[in-house]
């Protein structure tokens, strides 16, 4: 095993061999020493989240979720991993759930647990080390650990390591067989799937054994558009992430740089492009295993053509205002409305071959410290859905919430350039605007693109508040949140066209960034060091 000295790791690094960019520095190492171990970006990756869900409890856990988009060298595909557990597929527990509500602080609000087997699917399908390989950093971590949870987590992951180990046949078979001792579904032992549906039932949740047992890591095609010569992927409407490319549509009638970087007319076309972007998240998006999502024709030449004249360049917006995608309406008045006034972390990983993953581990952990003897700590997810009957994010048995998770990678002529995660509930996708036009349409690399000043709206439902009347959900009508970086004279000019201007001293979520020059095979990783993200590389 190679051993990274953690005091070494800082926030930006490059190197041809790999590179990772993440949350706290030991996660950073984990993914690093795999990559020493000639894994590639999948395994490191897979390690990397691992480690995060012990360096960065409180803001992901392995009870948690994290969506996945994976670039295959090999291939020239990329995909997208649904790593996002369901809905109880008991109809009384969803029938429990229309009546009272989704609760928050309570078992009631978790989903199934999926970062086990999306890691390990990732390992199957694209990796090429073993659980026990992968999983070593992160049991050196809690072995040096001196939280309670700490023994319990590393008894549980070695329990896992046990099966591969027990298990025959192919690496794929044995690590089939380690992650059926998580899920429940082994034929012989199931211990750990037992001890979570006993906290489970402990804790009146209603999450079951049952449950464990049909979860599934959905491999998919992702949502994808074209902008300025670049292919910008985004996972599915399960997630936020199809709205970024709803703006960067709108966006593309408009020349950004001659506006000026972070003028006042600049601030504001961005803004209001994600306004009406995010307004269509808001009335559209849910798991498309359940609801039809009108994809193409929000994405259509003809939509965006009619939505773009919307974008008032004098005033803000203060209504929300979803269009029409099926009959063709900029607006659809019936949904327009005068609005009543987490925890997440990062992953970027590239390797010497080519491959490059983006992933956002997260469970806005409310138990920390584990579930009972696993170990295993849950998160909040569920209340990312609704309950508003006929809504296409209202819950129902094994549906995914459509959550603010949302990696980006991005290709330019068929070969990837750039891997974004950010944290940040609904500022994830708005950071990573920033951050691509930052890059494409100002040339920055990620250290100088990670560090530059950002801004942000809360005009839109916020996505962690099942409330019924979606109305009254949304956050703060004509908000912009606007680093304190940005000229006073911007802030005044953006105040008079009526944005309400909250100036903000920290950073405006948390971004991590990954560039691939393919002429040198130089990687280029950073992560802002005032939101605490670190990045490492090999030479």
């Amino acid at each position: 095993m190679a051993h990274i000295d953690v005091s070494t790791i800082g926030w930006q690094a490059s190197g041809k061999t790999g590179a990772v960019a993440a949350g706290a520095a030991g996660a950073v190492a984990a993914g690093i020493e795999i990559l020493a171990q000639d894994g590639n970006a999948a395994d490191a990756a897979a390690a990397t989240i691992f480690a995060l869900n012990v360096t960065d409890h409180g803001a992901c856990s392995i009870g948690g979720e994290v969506p996945v988009l994976i670039y295959d060298a090999q291939s020239g595909d990329v995909k997208s991993l649904s790593g996002q557990g369901g809905a109880p597929l008991d109809r009384a527990a969803i029938a429990w759930y229309m009546a009272n509500g989704i609760p928050n602080h309570d078992m009631k609000m978790a989903p199934v647990p999926s970062v086990v087997d999306l890691c390990i699917t990732l390992l199957q399908r694209y990796g090429t080390k073993s659980f026990a390989d992968i999983i070593a950093p992160t049991l050196a971590i809690l072995d040096a650990g001196d939280q309670p949870w700490h023994p319990n987590l590393a008894k549980t992951l070695r329990r896992m390591v046990e099966e591969e180990g027990i298990a025959s046949g192919s690496r794929e078979v044995r690590l089939q067989a380690a992650c059926d001792r998580f899920y429940g579904r082994h034929p012989e032992r199931n211990d750990i799937a037992e001890e979570l549906e006993a906290f489970y039932i402990a804790e009146g949740g209603f999450l079951r054994r049952a449950d464990l047992a049909a979860h599934k890591t959905l491999i998919e095609e992702p949502v994808a558009v074209n902008y300025r010569g670049y292919t910008v992927y985004k996972c599915g409407p399960w997630t936020q992430g199809p709205y970024l490319c709803q703006a960067l549509r709108l966006l593309e009638g408009f020349d950004l740089p001659a506006l000026g970087h972070f003028s006042a007319d600049y601030v504001h076309l961005l803004t209001e492009a994600l306004k009406l972007a995010m307004a269509d998240r808001d009335a559209y998006y849910g798991d498309p295993n359940f609801v039809d999502v009108p994809l193409e024709q929000l994405l259509s030449d003809a939509y965006t053509a009619l939505r773009r004249p919307l974008i008032d360049m004098a005033h803000a917006s203060h209504e929300a205002r979803p269009g029409d995608p099926i009959a063709m309406q900029a607006v659809k008045h019936s949904d327009a409305f005068e609005p009543v006034v987490g925890g997440t972390t990062t992953c970027v990983v590239a390797d010497r071959w080519g491959n490059v993953v983006s992933a956002t581990p997260s469970a806005n952990v409310y138990h920390e410290g584990g579930s009972g003897s696993t170990g295993v700590s849950y998160g909040n997810r569920l209340r990312s859905l609704n309950t508003t009957a006929g809504h296409p994010n209202c819950i129902q048995p094994g549906k995914r919430p459509r959550i603010t998770l949302t990696p980006t990678l991005v290709l330019k002529e068929g070969r990837p350039v750039l891997a974004i995660s950010v944290a940040g509930g609904d500022l994830q996708d708005q950071a990573a605007l920033n951050l691509l036009l930052n890059h494409i349409e100002f040339g920055m690399m990620p250290a100088q693109a990670v560090t530059a000043p950002r801004f942000a709206t809360d005009h839109h439902e916020d996505s962690f508040d099942p409330n019924p009347n979606r109305a009254e959900t949304v956050k703060k009508v004509g908000s912009l949140t606007i680093s304190d970086a940005i000229d006073p004279g911007v802030r005044d000019e953006l105040a008079r066209r009526g944005h309400d201007i909250e100036v903000k001293e920290r950073p405006v979520a948390t971004p991590v960034m990954l560039y691939i020059d393919q002429e040198s095979g130089t990687s280029y990783a950073a992560g802002d060091p005032a939101a605490g993200r670190h990045a490492a590389a090999l030479a």
